[in-house]
């Protein structure tokens, strides 16, 4: 073959075999774009339901958004912590649709409506290192009140102990308070944390921390491998299987709340947060599912 011949030839396979293969290039950037594009619209036309409040409930929210959007593409739920106190303010002040609030409403909270989604309990933790086997009630106000300052002096060891709570406007703070008796003013705090994974983080770095976090947190957490222990108190032993018979004395109702009428959306997902298919989410994530 002469090479005027074969440069002919390679120029006519580049523009011709090469033809198909650009067209199918070009069909395919289009078909991403306008995949984009489509995606785009969908976002801008969903439905979107802000959910704010209790840390301790935001990442089952969290977990039941994800399964009800796959089902109803239309809607995105948007959820965001930031404790009970602001769950009521964000509602009342239309900032949210719905509240995440870990504990029974106050008579001045009548206001709004609630659905009870689930329940959990309170329970005092330390580090995993720390020798101790419980404490009293009368143990626990006198560390947070600062009377008692060395894990020595409640069977442990020589050690001053690290006082861990939480935040104002948080119910776990309130129940806390409210079951031992220790005004907030009174509690003798070294590190303030706002939500039971700062909390849990806090113990788990430092073997001479105590702090008070939910008890399905804490179960989860520790089952991930987080070094802390839940530590009983007197002869309870705190536990979701404890809260769930009754026999456990610090447990909470964990709710959500809004203003009515609702949308027909927020009521479908209400409705789903109370379902059967939600309960297996609810003990996935170490809480007690309720029965409608």
């Amino acid at each position: 073959m002469e090479i005027g011949e074969e440069m002919n030839k390679k120029t006519w396979t580049a523009r011709h075999v090469g033809v198909p293969a650009l067209w199918m290039l070009g069909a395919l950037l289009c078909l991403s774009g306008c995949n984009r594009e489509t995606d785009q619209k969908t976002e801008a036309k969903a439905v979107r339901v802000s959910v704010v409040g209790a840390s301790t409930i935001a990442p089952l929210i969290s977990e039941l958004a994800k399964a009800y959007e796959r089902e109803h593409p239309g809607i995105r739920i948007e959820v965001q912590a930031g404790g009970s106190a602001r769950g009521i303010m964000d509602v009342r002040s239309g900032t949210a649709v719905l509240g995440m609030v870990s504990r029974e409403l106050k008579p001045e909270e009548q206001d709004l409506q609630h659905a009870l989604i689930a329940k959990d309990g309170i329970g005092m933790i330390v580090n995993k290192s720390n020798p101790i086997t419980g404490l009293t009630k009368e143990q626990v106000v006198g560390i947070y009140t600062g009377r008692i300052t060395n894990w020595k002096d409640v069977g442990g060891d020589d050690s001053p102990i690290t006082v861990v709570s939480k935040a104002e406007g948080r119910s776990t703070l309130e129940i806390f308070s409210g079951f031992f008796g220790i005004p907030y003013k009174d509690i003798r705090a070294h590190v303030i944390i706002g939500d039971n994974q700062q909390g849990i983080q806090t113990v788990a770095g430092s073997p001479a921390a105590v702090g008070y976090v939910s008890i399905g947190s804490a179960e989860y957490e520790a089952d991930q491998g987080a070094a802390i222990r839940l530590i009983p108190l007197g002869d309870q032993i705190p536990s979701t299987a404890a809260v769930a018979s009754g026999e456990y004395a610090i447990s909470r109702d964990l709710n959500l709340v809004y203003k009515a009428p609702l949308t027909e959306p927020v009521q479908d997902f209400l409705a789903f947060a109370r379902s059967n298919e939600a309960a297996a989410f609810v003990t996935r994530m170490y809480f007690i599912p309720v029965t409608k």
